[in-house]
């Protein structure tokens, strides 16, 4: 998802498309990483009964994950500006025995609601805006005063193995290099606090997690890296972070592997949430 800047029209490029394969990786991504969303999200406070605005919701991953939290007396609105992750949002959601869940087309800056909401959140949304602060306010504006406003990051410095596999801190390097020449925040869920209080929002509450594993947990999310450069490689390649040719995603994936079954524990980025209320009045 790219956002536009409120101010300037300004945005980061969303570099990871929206292809049926990237859709099927985010699904993936999910399935290991929404544990740790929904912590986040119960200790912000979401809760049955709740309307929750979903910012930059993508294919739809956290509107069904809140859904289950609200329950049948809550209701979801996601928004994205992307068409192509909305249309698998919506087909998704089709099979989902709930029917609270809706979906719009725009950003929080321009679209308008006909009532507020209990609060807004999101989950690697803000990495890709040229002001995540400009977003945060646009959210909050929409949540009613005592609502909360949460957002799930990612900090992609906590990445790394031990024993080291290399094939694995290569493959990150290579993704946090390409983000970084995209101009896309690495770094985002530690600069969460600054974001928010430069969104005029209360200094929010925080926490952190990762994935970490060896054979039980390593190769699932090495696979999930994996996959993310496959996705990232055009970039990763015209970027220049490495000449055309030179990788060779299944024998990285099989390199990290044979790294795991000798020792290596991988550990993803860190998983780092941030939350805070609307003040009242």
């Amino acid at each position: 998802m790219a956002v536009a800047d409120s101010s300037t029209g300004e945005s980061v490029p969303y570099i990871l498309v929206h292809s049926d394969r990237e859709i099927r990786r985010l699904k993936h991504q999910a399935d290991i990483i929404n544990p740790i969303t929904r912590r986040i999200l119960l200790f912000a406070g979401i809760g049955p009964g709740m309307r929750v605005l979903d910012v930059g919701c993508g294919a739809g991953d956290v509107s069904l994950l809140i859904a289950e939290l609200v329950g049948e007396t809550g209701e979801v609105v996601g928004v994205d500006r992307a068409p192509a992750a909305l249309a698998a949002a919506e087909r998704r959601v089709a099979n989902y025995p709930a029917k609270n869940i809706s979906f719009r087309e725009g950003d929080p800056g321009s679209l308008t609601f006909e009532k507020s909401f209990d609060a807004a959140v999101g989950r690697y949304v803000l990495m890709f805006q040229a002001d995540p602060a400009a977003l945060l306010r646009d959210a909050a504006r929409h949540v009613r005063p005592g609502g909360v406003v949460a957002f799930h990051e990612p900090d992609w410095s906590g990445a790394r193995s031990h024993p080291p596999s290399r094939n694995y801190d290569q493959s990150c390097e290579w993704i946090v290099e390409t983000f970084k020449r995209t101009g896309i925040e690495t770094r985002m869920g530690g600069k969460l606090d600054a974001v928010f209080r430069a969104a005029g929002l209360a200094a929010p509450a925080m926490h952190l997690e990762a994935v970490i594993g060896g054979e039980t947990g390593g190769r699932d999310w090495a696979h999930q890296t994996n996959e993310l450069m496959v996705t990232m490689l055009p970039e990763i390649i015209g970027r220049g972070v490495v000449a055309a040719g030179s990788i060779d995603p299944a024998a990285v994936e099989a390199g990290m592997m044979r790294d795991i079954a000798a020792g290596a524990v991988i550990m993803s980025r860190s998983e780092i949430g941030a939350w805070s209320r609307i003040a009242d009045g």
